[in-house]
């Protein structure tokens, strides 16, 4: 190989080092993000739940109240 060609292929092998590096901290970021999304969910669907509860007994109140 020629020198040139060594230097060419040093800098594209330097180019994916970077590149990986760069995957890898935004692979690490979207796994925190997903882990925080999915947290949120968590927390939402608990809410929600708990929403629907009170508005059913809510609901089956209001229908005792009108039957008597």
């Amino acid at each position: 190989m020629q020198d040139d060609e060594l230097k060419a292929l040093e800098a594209k092998v330097e180019q994916l080092i970077q590149a990986m590096g760069q995957l890898q901290s935004e692979n690490s970021n979207l796994r925190t993000q997903q882990t925080q999304l999915m947290s949120e969910r968590s927390e939402l669907l608990q809410k929600t739940e708990l929403a629907r509860t009170r508005v059913e007994t809510m609901i089956t109140r209001l229908k005792a109240l009108e039957q008597e």
